[in-house]
């Protein structure tokens, strides 16, 4: 508890502000993947309510793990500008056929971080001509604003001390490292490109870094 001095000169407590990632709820959750626990989280720092979705018997050590950045466009809607909603699937699929495994879902990362307002104003400015990184600077927001603690806290919650981790981008591994995660192995989560995504995808490669080997097969798309 905190002292504080009231407007009248009396003494109030009020509680301490709490800090960091708490665990609040434990329930299983079957999907048309298989059985999960969602273990759901309460990020004190930032106000966010967030799930992980583990399967089996995880263990502590080289955990098959996807950190899934939110996105309402492409988790529930269907779109097709990015792959996010077909890799999500094939990372709850992957996990299942593993026998265990952990997707952590972000929420606060849409947008890699804008916001769902600010990364619909970018797709509209994609669709004039932008690619994603110029409309967001455009926007005067950053590339990419995501920040992973709150995952590698949630990991090491789950006693998760070094991951597998399904992802086409580099810097999450790198992030991971920062925050005490070990990267025993990154896994290409390469999801068949189409023609409303493959400028989105060339300019995560090429201008991102993220590893897409596999656009390299498909030339017929400009």
């Amino acid at each position: 508890m905190t002292e504080n001095i009231g407007v009248l000169g009396k003494k109030s407590t009020k509680p301490a502000q709490r800090t960091g990632v708490e665990r609040v709820v434990n329930a299983p959750l079957p999907t048309v993947y298989g059985m999960f626990r969602a273990v759901g989280y309460l990020d004190h720092d930032r106000g966010d309510e967030q799930v992980a979705l583990v399967h089996g018997d995880i263990g502590t050590e080289n955990v098959l793990t996807r950190l899934h950045s939110e996105c309402l466009t492409g988790d529930a809607f269907g779109s097709q500008h990015c792959e996010c909603g077909d890799q999500l699937s094939s990372a709850l699929s992957a996990v299942v056929a593993a026998g265990g495994g952990v997707v952590v879902y972000l929420r606060g990362h849409e947008g890699r971080g804008i916001g769902l307002l600010a990364k619909l104003r970018a797709m509209a400015l994609q669709a004039e001509g932008l690619d994603t990184v110029e409309a967001n600077l455009a926007l005067g927001l950053p590339v990419d604003a995501r920040d992973y603690g709150v995952a590698a806290a949630i990991l090491s919650d789950l006693g998760v001390r070094s991951v597998r981790l399904m992802s086409n981008n580099p810097r999450k591994g790198e992030a991971l490292l920062r925050h005490g995660v070990q990267i025993a192995e990154q896994v290409p989560l390469l999801i068949p490109p189409c023609e409303d995504n493959i400028t989105y995808l060339r300019t995560k490669r090429e201008r991102l870094d993220h590893h897409l080997p596999h656009l390299d097969a498909v030339a017929h798309w400009s």
